[in-house]
């Protein structure tokens, strides 16, 4: 929508800079009719009548002027690229070198197709050991024989924490003495995972608040023991598998190969059943309703308490689940603006965490309220969900009231929907009701007496939507494999392949079968392990593969580069935001999530790789299935890319004479060569650092031949074929030609093999584009545009004009070569010069002026009348040539000059604004979901701990609070923030880094500009009163440029309404508005949320204890010393899980 400038009514004052007078006789019309009349004439009958402001012979050029000084910078840029650039000669070298390389063609399904292939071959060796390590861990469980008196030094294993927590003095452990029972290994340094490992052992992480002598961990250990053999069979038959982990039900890791834990900075707070592979490999998906007793009862520390549950019991579910949260008394209302289940998102989570805190506890409890409004919620069909698992989840601090009527109405007699009750805080109220709940719905009842006990019981209820699973067996046991997210240990981004292990024993002779699952096996597969898989550089610089899963987020894709990652979430980038969304682009993402094949070629927007620029291009999207997985594959490919060059250096001696070329000693005199830091052969040393690369690739070839077993042959041969090409083209036109003439300060090429040259040699000092032809913004625009793609360095690496030194800062201008042999086509090198800014800026004014000779410019006397020009009225007339995404080229003011690069809104919001509202750009809007921003400074500096009751003076002073529950609860949240120190002072997600050092994800908002509909000529006026500008646009034929000349602006206030293009720190779209069209998905294709032979007898029996009033006044005694009491950590577990 056009943006409309802002009007002022006062000029400029001072003698030279007059208001434009009204032009004819008679009394003058007010300024709205002024104005009025202004927009009623055409604006080329009212050019030739006004005069520029101060210089009376002069008036604003005509129409026809300006299309003549177009013409001739088109002119000018043509005739240098023609002559500097040697496109043409270019193609004739690699015609004459025709039998020097081979065209291939690039087959979009036959390349989707083996891609597919092979990674699902790769998967498959993942999978295979998989179900050996499944297998193998309930055999030795069913084997395993309880031990109820088994003791810590029974057990030796490797404590993955061990070492942090000897370092650190305060360690529990290290007070009790209890590592008698943890080796000490040593480890050798493996580039596969990043990491130093040990492959002889296992390592072991347990939980902070679990506590690692009780029985049940220590018989879990004992079992697990075995599976160290078959972790080590596995890589012996697969040498390339990364982390084999079992994550148990009990909170246990074991993961293989050994190697220590990564300590954070803060409390660890890992605990593998909140991890998203655990969570999708232990039970099916999900539709939860949350529903918070907000009654008034609930206050102060219960409804602290309260709003934590519920954010924990958010982490517990992935983006195959659905969810919505309510709070109820009376009456029962969302927390937030959802209205109806929603996907359970990293983002609706954060909408439904800061609800959560807004809640007010007031009125009376209304179970049927709370519930009602739950049922109505998961029987809700009009609206997209998991269709699987139904739950209800109820806090509160208590109540009598069994809602036995809403369950007849709406759950029995089939019960499909479970309910699982959480009573809050310590209190006296009668619990029976909500044990009778949870026992008469097929769910589970929890106490959450303090804080310490709210991470153990919001994640128990997985144990209960397993059981269905673990009684189905075989059928259940299926291969399901994660969205991407950051691998704990450090091996980057992943996915894991998960196996759910069950429990096969029996109680007793003739008993039911045991339907606890064990835990969840675990295989990670880097993501630069599948992407090896892929082609690199046959696709050309804008060719790609990219795959999705069912919630068409994207596994692989060259823009999924999350600037930081935080392993307690996956990395969800959906494919619509990976790149320009659009309506093909919609279809091309349902096609691939339903599993299908296809081919499309579509018209869309790509943004530039420096994310400045936006083009218009044509794109072939060819997509299958991998088979046995939820991933679809795709090829995107542009059409001058279904061909490229191989080449064929079979001539030995040709060899070593283009390779000749690579050597620092020849780029005196045939110019520097940057190649491209490739995986040339397999000992060739990488560096960021160009220059080294270089020397480390000529020190290998001295060593190793091109043709070589251990080198990429493809990418040696094309290398020194560009080599030697680039080099003909020295000889045949860069070396006899003077640059000065023209004012260049260097020429260039970059190839599809590799290689940048630049000329002469002391012009690379200056080169800042990427050696990585693919990675260079410049080659991959230029392949996109037809004609010469201007790029002015960015604004940050400008000096000052009177600081500016010779020959250091250029325009590039590039265009593609494209070679034609027989009827193929294909784009494989781009061209260019480097223009020098200061020498173009004064011939652009010399370009755009009336000068009828090179030395004479044009002047105007007392009794002649002139046209203004870009040169003589500089002070009246700005001119510029501005780029398609809208960044300043050149201008005719030398103040400007240190502007070139700049977005021109900075430059002259007031023109740009009217350039936009005119058509001539078009602006994108997008999100960057990958961005990191540094962290917020804490605002509650001073305050009291978060989440902490703080009981007043008069509390304290009141023999009764002493006694009371409210005493009891404190105590333990005090105790607990003794040792876990993170509850009370961070929130969880800070508790893995320092947050005053360490960058957190965020959301930037991102506007793009690109050339819109307009392409002709174009007059128009800015309305500004009597303000009001001229202005003429052009377009430049052949270019990316935008050619403006403008009387200079009388107003400054009319500079109001500036357009932005730079990132800008945003909450991203409104979550509220997008659940309501929410994007297409698949859930996974098996569901196991029903058994007829489920046993619903286990729902949970809590039982709280009254605490002593000795034990209460010596931990009172102990605070008021300031002795830290250290109390033993009990595992909390169900009386069931006994292994």
């Amino acid at each position: 929508m056009a943006v409309p400038a802002r009007t002022c009514g006062a000029s400029r004052p001072g003698p030279a800079r007059t208001a434009r007078p009204w032009p004819g006789r008679g009394p003058q019309p007010g300024p709205g009719a002024r104005r009025s009349l202004w927009l009623l004439l055409p604006p080329l009958l009212l050019l030739p009548l006004l005069a520029a402001p101060g210089a009376s012979a002069y008036s604003f050029p005509q129409q026809h002027t300006m299309q003549h000084w177009a013409r001739r910078l088109e002119q000018e840029v043509d005739g240098v690229m023609r002559i500097f650039g040697g496109v043409q000669q270019l193609r004739e070298i690699y015609k004459d070198n025709r039998n020097l390389f081979e065209v291939q063609e690039n087959e979009p399904q036959k390349l989707v197709e083996k891609v597919a292939g092979d990674i699902e071959s790769l998967l498959d060796r993942k999978v295979q050991a998989l179900k050996r390590l499944a297998d193998a861990a309930e055999n030795f469980q069913k084997a395993h024989r309880w031990q109820d008196n088994i003791k810590e030094e029974d057990i030796l294993y490797y404590d993955a924490k061990a070492d942090a927590e000897l370092d650190d003095p305060e360690s529990e452990d290290v007070e009790r003495g209890s590592k008698a029972s943890t080796l000490r290994l040593d480890f050798i340094e493996d580039p596969n995972f990043k990491n130093k490992v040990n492959y002889s052992y296992t390592a072991v992480q347990i939980p902070t608040d679990i506590y690692k002598g009780s029985t049940v961990i220590l018989n879990e250990l004992n079992w697990t023991e075995a599976l160290e053999n078959v972790f080590m069979e596995n890589r012996r038959q697969d040498p390339t598998l990364l982390w084999q982990v079992f994550g148990s039900a009990t909170g246990v890791t074991r993961y293989y190969p050994a190697t220590p834990w990564r300590a954070p900075k803060k409390i660890d707070l890992y605990d593998v059943r909140r991890r998203p592979w655990y969570i999708q490999g232990a039970s099916s998906p999900k539709d939860m309703v949350i529903i918070v007793d907000v009654s008034g009862s609930v206050s102060g520390l219960t409804l602290k308490l309260m709003k934590t549950s519920v954010c924990e019991m958010l982490d517990t579910l992935s983006d195959d689940d659905y969810v919505n949260v309510a709070s109820f008394n009376e009456k029962a209302q969302p927390v937030s603006c959802f209205t109806h289940l929603v996907q359970a998102n990293v983002r609706n989570k954060k909408v439904f965490k800061e609800a959560v805190q807004g809640m007010v506890a007031k009125g009376t409890t209304g179970y049927k309220a709370g519930f009602e409004y739950a049922f109505d919620q998961l029987q809700n069909s009009n609206i997209t969900r998991a269709n699987c698992n139904k739950m209800i989840m109820m806090f509160t601090d208590g109540g009598e009231d069994r809602v036995q009527d809403v369950f007849e109405k709406y759950n029995w007699p089939n019960r499909t929907v479970r309910v699982f009750t959480f009573s809050v805080g310590q209190h006296n109220y009668d619990v029976t009701p909500l044990q009778w709940m949870a026992c008469a719905n097929k769910g589970y009842y929890f106490e959450i007496p303090s804080i310490g006990a709210i991470r153990i019981n919001t994640q128990e209820y997985l144990d209960v939507l397993g059981r269905p699973m673990v009684l189905a067996g075989k059928e259940a046991k299926q291969v399901q494999w994660t969205n991407v997210y950051e691998d704990a240990l450090g091996l980057g981004l992943v996915v894991t392949g998960t196996l759910p292990v069950f429990n096969l024993t029996q109680d007793g002779p003739g008993e039911k079968k045991n339907q606890l699952i064990l835990g969840v096996m675990g295989i990670d597969v880097a993501l630069n392990d599948i992407k090896r898989l892929t082609p690199n550089y046959t696709l050309g610089a804008n060719g790609y593969v990219f795959a999705i899963d069912l919630n068409g987020y994207v596994l692989l894709h060259p823009n999924l580069k999350p600037q930081t990652t935080n392993f307690r979430e996956p990395v969800t980038l959906d494919f619509l935001d990976a790149e320009l969304e659009d309506e093909n682009k919609e279809e091309i993402r349902r096609s691939m999530i339903d599993g299908n094949k296809g081919h499309k070629q579509i018209r869309t927007l790509v943004k530039s790789l420096d994310e400045r620029y936006i083009d218009e291009v044509i794109r072939n999207y060819t997509w299958v299935p991998i088979r046995s997985t939820n991933y679809s594959l795709g090829l995107v490919l542009p059409p001058y890319s279904t061909f490229y060059l191989q080449a064929n250096l079979s001539d030995q001696i040709l060899q070593v004479k283009y390779f000749e070329f690579l050597l620092p000693s020849s780029f005196e005199s045939e110019g520097h060569v940057f190649i491209a830091p490739r995986e040339y052969c397999k000992d060739l040393n990488a560096s960021d650092n160009n220059t080294e690369f270089l020397k480390n690739f000529i020190e290998l070839m001295e060593k190793v031949t091109p043709d070589s077993k251990q080198c990429n042959n493809f990418l040696l041969h094309n290398l020194i074929l560009d080599t030697g090409i680039t080099q003909q083209l020295v000889e045949r036109v860069w070396r006899d030609q003077d640059l000065n003439t023209y004012s260049l300060l260097a020429v260039f090429a970059a190839t599809d093999g590799g290689i940048t040259r630049v000329f002469p040699n002391k012009a690379a000092e200056d080169w800042t584009e990427n050696p990585e032809p693919f990675n260079a913004s410049f080659y991959r625009r230029s392949l996109d545009n037809h004609g010469y793609v201007f790029k002015p360095p960015h604004q940050d690496t400008l000096l000052r004009p009177l600081e500016l030194e010779n020959d250091t800062v250029g325009i590039l201008v590039s265009t593609a070569v494209e070679l034609s042999l027989g009827r193929r086509t294909l784009r494989p090198a781009v061209v260019g010069v480097k223009l020098d800014l200061e020498a173009w800026a004064e011939k652009f004014k010399v370009l755009a002026s009336n000068r009828t000779h090179q030395d004479q410019p044009q002047k105007c006397g007392p009794s002649s009348h002139c046209e203004m020009d870009c040169e003589v009225n500089n002070e009246d007339l700005l001119c510029v040539l501005i780029d398609d995404g809208g960044f300043l080229v050149l201008s005719n003011q030398n103040h400007q000059w240190d502007q070139v690069g700049r977005f021109f809104s900075e430059v002259d919001a007031n023109l740009m604004l009217a350039l936009y509202n005119n058509s001539f750009y078009t602006r994108k809007e997008s999100y960057d979901y990958q961005a990191a921003c540094a962290p917020q400074p804490p605002g509650n500096l001073g305050a009291a701990p978060r989440g902490v009751f703080v009981p007043t003076i008069a509390d304290f002073l009141n023999l009764a609070w002493w006694t009371s529950a409210a005493a009891w609860s404190l105590f333990q949240q005090l105790l607990y923030g003794l040792i876990y120190h993170s509850w009370f002072q961070a929130d969880p997600a800070e508790a893995e880094g320092s947050p005053e050092t360490r960058e957190s994800s965020c959301v930037m908002k991102q506007a793009q500009y690109y050339f819109g509909s307009v392409n002709a000529s174009y007059n128009a006026i800015i309305d500004c009163g009597n303000c009001s500008r001229l202005f003429h646009a052009q377009r430049l034929t052949n270019t990316n440029l935008l050619f403006v000349v403008a009387e200079k602006p009388l107003c400054s206030q009319c500079e109001a309404g500036r357009l932005l293009q730079k990132e800008t720190h945003s909450d991203g779209p409104e979550q509220c508005e997008l659940v309501q069209r929410p994007r297409y998905r698949r859930g996974p294709h098996i569901c196991f949320d029903y058994n007829a032979t489920e046993d619903t007898s286990d729902c949970g029996r809590g039982a709280s204890f009254p605490p002593s009033l000795g034990v209460l006044v010596s931990l009172q005694l102990l605070l008021l010393l300031g002795l830290p009491p250290r109390p033993q950590p009990q595992v909390q577990v169900h009386a069931s899980r006994r292994l």
